[in-house]
């Protein structure tokens, strides 16, 4: 028998590395909330936004290399040699007193002043759900019947849609005796004639047909119920010559009445709930300071998350072998203190080396935008690529011409006909310019703009230009020229 030893290497990631990587792929909406989460489950960490004493070092700055330098031993330690006590430590009872009285006033200070906050003055969101069960408590049902209707209700999805069907809403009411499709059908036509009008439909169809009613003119009412019941695709595609056809009808009157189906509400459901808008946040900021493009990090985004001082120093007062539970917790605080730092250091490190690559783009626009790559940046910043991936990965950048991904700015090169290399990015933004410049009595087609393209020099082939076309979010040849008639 042969037996022949095979020596293979391999890198493996420890869980604290792996924890890492993972928080640095999160977006800044999400790493904020899981170190708020730390913060209320850690005593070791706390807010540390407005204040600057000796109580902690507050990030982002090098909170966590002072850390470090000053503690290298017991990060690394184990948990039972964080907990060693040192032989000549004495219990000081009264130091330990100032520093409870201490951080007690500190809290005191910041949350006695006995006014309303601005959030206990904030009017509530009124749902979708509790304005149908408000209207649904002021009819006179059977209980039965209410107990079905409220059913629907707390079905429906935030559109105003019932997307589950009735059947599988029978099989779940425990119900004697048990609920039958033409009890549910009763139920749902009860919560179809609240308000809003459209609230309970099943499909887009039966949602505009529900607000047909709303039609105070009977011809356009007959006109819209015949067009949504029959004839939706070609309402969506604004064939408003077919269907004037198809109808027996004028164009002018098929056209009118589809303008009216349009100003109904496909979404009933979105007048309720928050009205908050979410905005993206950029990461990281670009200026032009003294004619050279400078990046800093956001402020808003960086999470103001020191170490407490006051427990710390409790605990490695009283620590003994048998607080392994705080030991842990101080070591997750000191490493949270770390990984933020290592977070937004990397974050600067990637958009530096993006504008140094891109600084025409700033200069210019889209249309100077050069082709490049993840290694490009990993080689220059010295990281691993899939590090840049996952750095690019939900992070934005406020530039003077607008926020933008920061994977916008990698595209691979399209080498044209001089051989020179051209970015997707410069393509597309040349496609929108064609667009805009043309006749809206006589649009391009996707095959005219890429010939338009070649004699430029630029070479790229007819189903590019159509998805870039699509992902600009322009529409086709055939509707432009439509909506130009």
């Amino acid at each position: 028998m042969d037996f022949r030893a095979d020596h293979r290497q391999t890198q493996t990631l420890s869980p604290r590395l792996q924890h890492a990587v993972r928080l640095l792929q999160l977006s800044s909406l999400d790493f904020s909330a899981m170190v708020r989460d730390l913060m209320g489950r850690n005593p070791f960490l706390e807010d540390g936004e407005g204040e600057n004493d000796d109580n902690g070092d507050a990030l982002p700055e090098t909170a966590a290399a002072a850390a470090d330098e000053r503690l290298p031993d017991q990060l690394e330690a184990p948990a039972a040699e964080l907990v060693a006590p040192p032989e000549d430590e004495t219990y000081q009872g009264e130091n330990d007193r100032d520093l409870w009285q201490a951080d007690a006033s500190a809290s005191l200070r910041r949350g006695d002043d006995g006014d309303l906050s601005a959030l206990d003055l904030m009017a509530a969101d009124t749902t979708l759900a509790s304005h149908l069960h408000g209207q649904i408590n002021l009819l006179v049902l059977p209980e039965r019947e209410m107990v079905l209707a409220k059913a629907v209700i707390d079905s429906l999805d935030e559109d105003g849609y019932l997307r589950t069907p009735l059947e599988e809403l029978v099989e779940l009411l425990p119900l004697q005796p048990p609920a039958t499709l033409a009890d549910m059908e009763q139920a749902l036509a009860v919560v179809q004639s609240l308000d809003p009008a459209g609230v309970g439909a099943r499909d887009v169809g039966e949602c505009l047909r529900l607000q047909l009613p709303e039609l105070s003119c009977p011809v356009s009412r007959e006109l819209a119920q015949r067009i949504v019941g029959q004839h939706l695709l070609q309402l969506a595609a604004r064939d408003v010559q077919g269907l004037a056809q198809r109808l027996g009808e004028s164009v002018g009157l098929v056209e009118q009445v589809c303008d009216r189906i349009r100003r109904l509400d496909p979404r009933p459901g979105w007048r309720f709930g928050s009205s908050r808008v979410d905005y993206v946040v950029p990461d990281v900021i670009v200026r032009r300071v003294h004619n050279q493009w400078k990046v800093q990090l956001n402020p808003a985004v960086v999470p103001k998350v020191r170490l407490n001082q006051v427990y710390a120093e409790l605990f490695k007062r009283h620590r003994s072998p048998q607080n392994t539970e705080m030991a842990d917790q101080l070591q997750e605080a000191r490493w949270t203190l770390r990984n933020v730092e290592q977070r937004f250091s990397t974050i600067l490190d990637v958009a530096e080396a993006i504008m140094r690559r891109q600084v025409h783009f700033f200069e210019y626009g889209p249309m100077a935008m050069k082709p490049l790559g993840l290694k490009e940046i990993a080689e220059e910043v010295g990281i691993h690529e899939s590090t840049v991936s996952r750095v690019t990965n939900n992070k934005y950048m406020a530039t003077p011409i607008g926020v933008f991904e920061l994977k916008y700015f990698f595209s691979r090169a399209m080498v044209s006909a001089n051989g020179s290399a051209c970015s997707g990015t410069a393509i597309r933004g040349l496609v929108k310019d064609i667009i805009e410049a043309e006749r809206p009595e006589a649009p391009l087609s996707d095959a005219e703009i890429t010939r338009q393209l070649a004699r430029q020099g630029l070479v790229v082939a007819r189903r590019t230009v159509t998805k870039y076309r699509q992902m600009l979010r322009l529409e086709s040849v055939d509707r432009r020229r439509r909506y130009a008639a």
